[in-house]
């Protein structure tokens, strides 16, 4: 059964201030569970914000390391789900339903990708 990122993106500078509501943690608590029972959650997690992070660019034979953050990013990953699903459609469906557990006045988007195996 084909594996799938979903890769979530925030934009850090408009997230809602104090992160997400103990009500939004509970929805998503029993998504995940659901989705853990059901096999299609392999893995997920939520990311430190750019400001914790560090870039490591290669070009023309050449390394560079920038610490964050990374002003010119409007949108970055904020976090992650990999799933299993027997097809994309499925993958993004599920996808919708996290994203459907945010409050209205939450901006998310999800970027849904295969792996590519072997």
């Amino acid at each position: 059964m084909p594996r799938y990122l979903s890769m979530i993106r925030i934009d850090e500078n408009n997230s809602p201030e104090g992160g997400p509501s103990p009500e939004l943690m509970q929805r998503m608590g029993e998504l995940i569970e659901e989705m853990t029972k059901a096999g299609v959650l392999l893995d997920t997690g939520g990311l430190t914000p750019t400001a914790q992070g560090t870039r490591v660019h290669y070009e023309g034979g050449r390394l560079s390391v920038t610490d964050g953050p990374f002003t010119e990013s409007k949108e970055v990953i904020g976090g992650y789900a990999m799933l299993q699903a027997k097809d994309k459609a499925e993958a993004v469906e599920w996808t919708k339903r996290f994203l459907k557990v945010h409050e209205p006045h939450w901006t998310v988007t999800c970027e849904v990708r295969e792996v590519v195996e072997g």
